[in-house]
């Protein structure tokens, strides 16, 4: 087998930059690892090879890939030569050799390998063995630490804001004030936000709920002492911003509040303004997450009034 040819790192989301060489393509998960050390793939974990060689953990990829069997053969460190091509005799009289159509196959292929491991990334990390390697990860903050001061530089997790590829880049998700950031660095800010999905954050605090940060230093405490005069039990978790006594105001109080609400830019209060704010909604495979979804209904609710 030939060797692969030189080509730069390449982002995920743009296909037509290259810089770094490819290894050869002999022995088990070389390209994985290959792959893995890149600059800018830090936020990916290995997706394991039994769980890429099981053809129904891959249904439907081969509809969304260009090239999917010869990607999926580069990813598997299958890939022989590729296919002889038929050149026409025009092109070889402008001078074209069969060496480099093939160095262009096989930056095709390259390509195609990415967008396919990304996607095949995207399904595995919300499997149990994929939650467990993301939650090593998540403990070493190898996804960036929050830059808001009141969160403590809690660390973050990576989040798509959709799960189709080619449509928006990566953002990281804080689980204290659960808002989205950009990454810092310019690499893992050009990552396809398809290749960790819009559910993956959700789906990892639900499988480890230890995980979940209290939103201030005082609910430690309070969840440690019990905290029942609230109408939490001895084994709630910490509250939400907005559950609690809040939450159980009267209408008297709502209006109250309401009045003495401070304003913005002239007759304009803080809250109107608010609500034309765009707010990130968490969702687990396209449904709203309950509790979240249900704060956020009595937020609007409360600003509307």
């Amino acid at each position: 087998m030939s060797e692969l040819v030189g080509r730069n790192n390449i982002s995920m989301s743009d296909s037509a930059t290259p810089t770094r060489a490819l290894p050869p393509a002999f022995g088990l998960d070389q390209w994985i690892s290959w792959f893995l050390s890149s600059k800018g793939n830090e936020y990916f974990c290995e997706v394991e090879e039994d769980y890429i060689l099981d053809r129904f953990n891959l249904t439907g990829l081969n509809t969304e890939v260009q090239g999917y069997a010869q990607a999926l053969d580069l990813i598997t460190d299958n890939l022989g030569m590729l296919p002889p091509i038929m050149v026409h005799l025009d092109t070889l009289n402008c001078g074209i050799k069969d060496d480099d159509i093939e160095e262009e196959l096989r930056g095709t292929v390259e390509v195609s390998a990415r967008l396919l491991y990304g996607l095949i990334h995207q399904r595995w990390i919300v499997t149990s063995r994929g939650l467990a390697k993301m939650l090593e990860k998540y403990k070493k903050a190898d996804f960036g630490r929050c830059p808001r001061v009141l969160c403590h530089s809690q660390p973050l997790l990576p989040c798509g804001l959709t799960d189709l590829p080619y449509e928006k880049p990566v953002k990281l998700y804080c689980p204290r004030c659960e808002d989205l950031y950009s990454p810092k660095s310019s690499r893992h800010g050009s990552i396809d936000g398809a290749y960790f999905g819009s559910t993956f954050p959700h789906m990892f605090l639900m499988v480890y709920p230890h995980m979940i940060p209290p939103k201030s230093p005082n609910e430690l405490a309070g969840s440690a002492s019990g905290a029942g005069t609230s109408g939490g039990g001895a084994g709630a978790g910490p509250r939400r911003p907005g559950v609690g006594p809040t939450a159980n105001m009267t209408e008297d109080s709502l209006i109250s509040s309401r009045n003495s609400m401070p304003l913005g830019v002239g007759n304009t209060s803080t809250a109107t303004s608010a609500l034309k704010a765009e707010k990130y909604r968490p969702k687990i495979f396209g449904f709203n997450v309950h509790e979240i979804a249900k704060l956020q209904r009595w937020q609007s609710a409360v600003r509307d009034r």
